[in-house]
């Protein structure tokens, strides 16, 4: 059995989880996000934790067992807390404003870049230099934080463009004579 699919998830109080034959529903405060069940893992619920168990003897029912319990996991997280990105942009001019579900770049094109924001995420700028992409989402936030990423990414000879908060970039040495 996966190291990770031994590790019970636990339910905190406000979450309710359905398993149903083929789909896992989690529903919080946050919203609702759903999952397909895999028929190689078996799922029970007790005590107000979820198990999860591979169906056969086969490696790849053993790391789906692992990879659903961390998909799980990652959906009641998401429900009860939420989860973040922060990008800052680095670089003289460049700025960035949220109206409502759109995000508006200048970042040094001849032209400002419009990104809509999807169901389910919202985007703040607490300062014209700083972006937050919230969600319930693991994975829709961290994409859609990559396609901000991807407008500018950091340059590595004077490291302008839109990085993630906590990314370091290794600043290449200019050519000597």
């Amino acid at each position: 059995m996966s190291r990770v699919a031994k590790m019970p998830v636990t339910i905190p109080a406000g979450v309710d989880v359905s398993v149903k034959d083929d789909q896992i529903a989690v529903k919080g405060a946050g919203g609702t996000l759903s999952l397909a069940q895999n028929v190689l893992v078996k799922v029970t619920s007790s005590d107000g934790k979820l198990r999860f168990e591979p169906a056969n003897e086969s490696r790849q029912a053993n790391a789906m067992s692992g990879t659903l319990r961390q998909l799980v996991n990652n959906m009641v997280l998401g429900v009860s807390k939420g989860f973040e990105k922060k990008l800052s942009l680095v670089g003289v001019g460049y700025k960035a404003a949220a109206a409502g579900a759109k995000l508006n770049l200048v970042v040094g094109y001849s032209h400002p870049v419009n990104i809509d924001m999807p169901a389910g995420i919202t985007v703040t700028t607490p300062t014209p230099t700083e972006v937050v992409v919230k969600g319930a989402d693991r994975q829709r936030v961290g994409q859609i934080a990559a396609e901000i990423r991807a407008v500018r990414p950091p340059e590595p000879y004077k490291g302008k463009g839109i990085r993630y908060a906590d990314e370091k970039i290794t600043i290449k040495e200019t050519k000597k004579k």
